[in-house]
């Protein structure tokens, strides 16, 4: 019993680690998980001589994974970016959805966005469309500004290749099946945006307008060059579609047979292969093959793409020292008795979140934290893991406030203040959690 106390004692001091050394250090992520890794390991009695080595293991491993996979996404998500891609994609919603229903076309916007361009960059880059809906149209500023950002915010942590999902689905043991995780993971994600947009129209009504005259708002350029519609949603939807298929073809039940259809299916679908065939159709967006978009774009993207990388590592390292330690399993036989189940990853993403910021660090930290707890809470299963991954994922959206780059983006560029960003986005963000994790528990009794 010493030991077991002992243990939980290591594990509580790594985490107040994590915490106070992202937020009052202000620390980069990669190196509080690397630390985090040898005091772990240090204090839970792993030998000296071996702790780096447990590290780097961890390290190779996830990155084996994921590695190319994130680097191809950010890649493909800085050339939507600078393609004006994005942009097309939110003329294709507007025209489906109408401008009779701004505040449910930006949701709906953010929501495909979102998969390949981060939110924060992504609020950026549509923010210039949404200022002329609220001209045109003028809804209240802050119900677009709120509608839009909890529409990005839901695919960010629900849905590969967005690098925190990816990350945990890889921690889970999910390489093989990251076609179901997308499938959740949109299923999920439209349930966080639909709750999104009802909280957004119902601050819209107490919020008409905020930090911005109608009269200043401009609208996008009018000469700006779009690429087509086609050629905007390829590298997006052909790299998801590959990977659903491959996990219907792999299926125990080999629907598509095993001959050239499974053979082909299985190899296209492969993270790594969809992933380069996105990156491959993403090129139909260059202007032209020249130094500007052939170096410039590309390099921009694998500069993106560094950071996501450390900080998935670092977490990929941080889950093989607890593995190691026995940590995981300690904590698992002193919860299993408290039967909580699948809301055990949402309440431990939930405090990741909460206390440091990144959603990213929140779904790294916390599945690389869960990987050997699953057999004892139940989700030992294929749509177990699949279900703690989503799990997660509303834990890490709860909450966004002042410690959250996310929070001051959307403020900022909405011309909020920060007592009506919490009340309209943070409380936003704690809805669209925990009406997530219900939904989930929901999905659990029918799949488990």
């Amino acid at each position: 019993m010493t030991e077991t106390y002992w243990l939980l004692f290591v594990l509580l001091i790594s985490i107040a680690f994590i915490i106070l050394g992202t937020t009052k250090l202000k620390m980069h992520p990669f190196i509080v998980l690397l630390f985090a890794s040898y005091i772990t390991g240090a204090m839970g009695g792993l030998p000296i001589d071996k702790i780096a080595s447990v590290i780097a293991t961890g390290f190779g491993n996830i990155m084996a994974y994921i590695g190319i996979v994130i680097v191809l996404g950010t890649i493909i998500g800085v050339i939507l970016e600078k393609s004006n891609a994005a942009i097309k994609l939110a003329e294709i919603v507007l025209k489906v959805v109408g401008k009779r229903y701004p505040a449910l076309a930006m949701s709906i916007i953010g929501y495909i966005v979102s998969i390949p361009v981060f939110c924060d960059s992504a609020f950026v880059i549509l923010s210039s469309l949404k200022n002329s809906l609220v001209a045109q149209t003028g809804k209240s500023s802050v119900a677009l500004s709120i509608a839009l950002a909890t529409g990005l915010y839901a695919t960010h942590t629900f849905v590969p290749p967005t690098p925190g999902p990816i990350a945990a689905a890889g921690n889970l043991g999910l390489e093989n099946q990251l076609g179901l995780v997308i499938i959740f993971g949109l299923v999920v994600a439209a349930f966080a945006m639909f709750t999104g947009y009802l909280w957004a129209s119902y601050v819209g009504k107490k919020y008409p307008n905020t930090g911005k005259n109608i009269s200043e708002l401009k609208t996008p350029p009018e000469k700006i060059s779009l690429p087509s519609a086609t050629k905007s949603l390829l590298p997006i939807l052909a790299p998801i579609f590959l990977i659903a298929l491959r996990s219907v073809a792999t299926y125990p039940t080999l629907p598509f047979g095993e001959g050239l259809v499974f053979t082909s299916l299985n190899f296209l679908g492969q993270p790594i292969n969809a992933l380069l065939i996105g990156f491959l159709l993403s090129f139909l967006l260059f202007p032209s093959f020249n130094k500007k978009t052939l170096t410039g774009w590309i390099g921009d993207g694998i500069s993106a793409a560094a950071p996501i990388l450390l900080i998935t590592g670092a977490g990929g390292a941080f889950g093989a020292i607890l593995k190691e330690t026995q940590i995981g399993d300690t904590l698992g036989n002193v919860l299993s008795g408290y039967q909580l189940g699948i809301f055990l990853p949402f309440i431990i993403a939930a405090t990741f979140k909460t206390a440091q910021g990144s959603s990213t660090v929140a779904l790294v930290a916390t599945s690389a934290l869960i990987a050997p707890l699953l057999g004892s809470i139940g989700l030992d299963s294929l749509y177990g893991k699949v279900l703690a991954v989503m799990a997660t994922g509303a834990g890490a959206m709860t909450i966004s406030h002042a410690n959250d780059s996310f929070f001051w983006v959307v403020t900022q560029f909405s011309g909020m203040d920060v007592k009506t960003g919490y009340k309209t986005q943070t409380l936003a963000t704690l809805i669209q959690g925990v009406s997530s994790m219900i939904l989930i528990y929901f999905l659990s009794l029918i799949f488990l």
